[in-house]
């Protein structure tokens, strides 16, 4: 599924994607920009769930995102924000004038060797591209039998210890921050109905996954009874230098 394709997709679950879909740790965009930054672009922004951590790391932030609907809902979240109409392979900036180009659960949308190529037209010498993305921990039985419910043949399937990025970046440095996310039942349930694959679903199937995740969580005996639910997760950082 094309960066063009996901435009169309997202914004129909806008709601649930900002009510249910993580945030990520404050760490993550300290070790990107670890001494800070003058100008970052996040593109693929969604609702801005990444965007708000590098607002406390940059002097401005861009927000890139190809859908009105979610741009709406960032723009809401985070007024001071300037978000833009654009794609991973077409990012509405000059030549240069970045510091930091980033992608949060977003660069498996983008075309690898024209994504690399635009970043790198943005991006000032020396300047940080940074892939980030948030993954469940399935090492539990509960969340296990969650990742089994979830898992359908459009899921997306990639190594995100070793992202495919296009010249001119080289090898970069790769890190990973584990963390735990409570959240409760209503905004589980939408982290799951944000899902792409969920989304493209028949509205009986949608409705029929969402029933078998709530069962799993009245049955399960590490959620049974929780007014939250404590999902663990692994955020996979990657930062690559502009030559």
């Amino acid at each position: 599924m094309t960066f063009e394709q996901h435009a169309q997709l997202f914004g129909a679950a806008a709601d649930a994607y900002e009510h249910g879909r993580p945030g990520y740790p404050s760490a993550v965009a300290g070790w990107l920009f670890p001494g800070g930054a003058r100008l970052v672009a996040d593109v693929g922004a969604g609702t801005g769930k990444f965007t708000r951590t590098l607002v406390d790391h940059a002097e401005e932030v861009v927000a890139v995102e190809p859908d009105a609907a979610m741009r709406s809902r960032l723009q809401t979240a985070l007024p001071d924000v300037r978000a833009l109409d654009g794609t991973g392979e077409s990012i509405p900036l000059g030549d240069g004038v970045a510091d930091g180009v980033t992608f949060a659960q977003a660069w498996h949308w983008v075309d690898p060797v024209r994504g690399a190529a635009e970043v790198a037209r943005v991006l000032r010498p020396g300047g940080v591209f940074g892939l980030v993305w948030n993954v469940r921990d399935e090492t539990k039985p509960w969340s296990a039998r969650l990742g089994a419910l979830m898992k359908q043949p459009e899921s997306r399937v990639m190594d995100y210890g070793a992202p495919v990025v296009g010249a001119p970046f080289g090898e970069g440095e790769y890190e990973q921050f584990s963390w735990v996310h409570e959240q409760d039942r209503s905004a589980f349930l939408d982290m799951v109905a944000s899902r792409s694959y969920v989304i493209v679903r028949p509205e009986s199937e949608r409705t029929a996954l969402l029933d078998a995740v709530q069962r799993l969580l009245d049955e399960d005996p590490e959620t049974t009874g929780r007014p939250t639910v404590p999902v663990e997760y692994t955020t996979y950082v990657h930062k690559y230098v502009r030559p």
